[in-house]
């Protein structure tokens, strides 16, 4: 287990419309405000473009080729997620998500895009002092978070 111990720092209120995009708004809101470190927490509507990575095709295997989900229709949409910076210093949002409509629900990644319907609400707490980065995994090519202090 790797570990970092930080503060809370600026914590923003953001209200999302129709026509913004998860997680590009988020991305380009941190690298405005220059936001290094963050939790991220969302509510609000998904619009029918919306769409989800949902899992891998295979449980293992050499290459990671995700699943990746259209919602049907316009979703409630709840979401938490991290964000921390790449190496080169560019902010990178890992969020995952429960849509639901009718009575149905699905969980997934929102790096495939999730267009906000109407109305997208956000709260993001910045994190002070952890040093966390994130660092592109050779073998499944994510961005793995890595922090300073194993246990």
């Amino acid at each position: 287990m790797q570990y970092s111990e930080g503060s809370i720092g600026r914590i923003f209120t953001l209200k999302l419309e129709t026509g913004d995009r998860l997680p590009d708004s988020l991305v380009a809101f941190a690298r405005e405000h220059k936001i290094g470190c963050a939790m991220v927490m969302y509510v609000g509507g998904a619009d029918a473009t919306s769409r989800l990575v949902v899992g891998p095709e295979k449980n293992r295997g050499e290459e990671i080729i995700p699943i990746v989900y259209g919602l049907d229709g316009i979703h409630e949409l709840v979401a938490m997620g991290t964000l921390f910076p790449s190496e080169n210093g560019d902010p990178e949002l890992h969020m995952h998500a429960a849509a639901g409509r009718e009575g149905r629900a699905t969980v997934g990644c929102v790096r495939a895009g999730v267009d906000v319907w109407l109305i997208g609400e956000v709260i993001l707490l910045e994190i002070l002092g952890t040093g966390g980065f994130r660092k592109k995994d050779p073998k499944t090519g994510f961005e793995i978070l890595q922090l300073s202090k194993t246990a």
